[in-house]
C-alpha cells in the first residue's frame, strides 16, 4: 500500500483548530525593536528586556550594580558610532531603566 503525503492530523479535533493561527505575544514583539533616542551625547538605540528574558548577570554602568536574572532592564548601544555599526553593537550595555533616565551628560 502506497503511503500517503498527507500529514496526519490529530484524532478528535476540527478542521478549524487544524488551521489556526498561534497567539501573538504582542509584549515580546515589541520588547524586541529597538527605539532610538537623541541625547546631548548621541543617537542611541534602546531596547526593553522584560523579565522573561532576562537570562544572565549584567552590571548597570550607571550605579555599577548588578542587573540579576529575572530583572527587566535596557540594552543602549550608539548609532552614531565613529568605528561603524557592528562595533556599536558589540560595546552594547545594560541599564537600570531609571539610571538610564537620570545619567549624567557631562564631558
Amino acid at each position: 500500500m502506497p503511503r500517503s503525503n498527507r500529514p496526519n492530523r490529530p484524532r478528535g479535533s476540527s478542521r478549524a483548530k487544524w488551521g489556526a493561527t498561534p497567539e501573538v505575544d504582542l509584549e515580546r514583539a515589541r520588547a524586541g525593536l529597538p527605539m532610538r533616542e537623541s541625547a546631548p551625547d548621541g543617537e542611541w538605540s534602546v531596547r526593553r528586556i522584560t523579565e522573561r528574558n532576562a537570562a544572565k548577570t549584567y552590571t548597570c554602568p550607571g550605579c555599577h550594580s548588578s542587573i540579576p536574572p529575572g530583572i527587566a532592564h535596557l540594552v543602549v548601544w550608539r548609532e552614531d558610532s565613529l568605528f561603524g555599526p557592528e562595533t556599536a553593537l558589540a560595546d552594547r550595555r545594560h541599564w537600570h531603566p531609571r539610571c538610564w533616565q537620570t545619567r549624567s551628560f557631562r564631558y
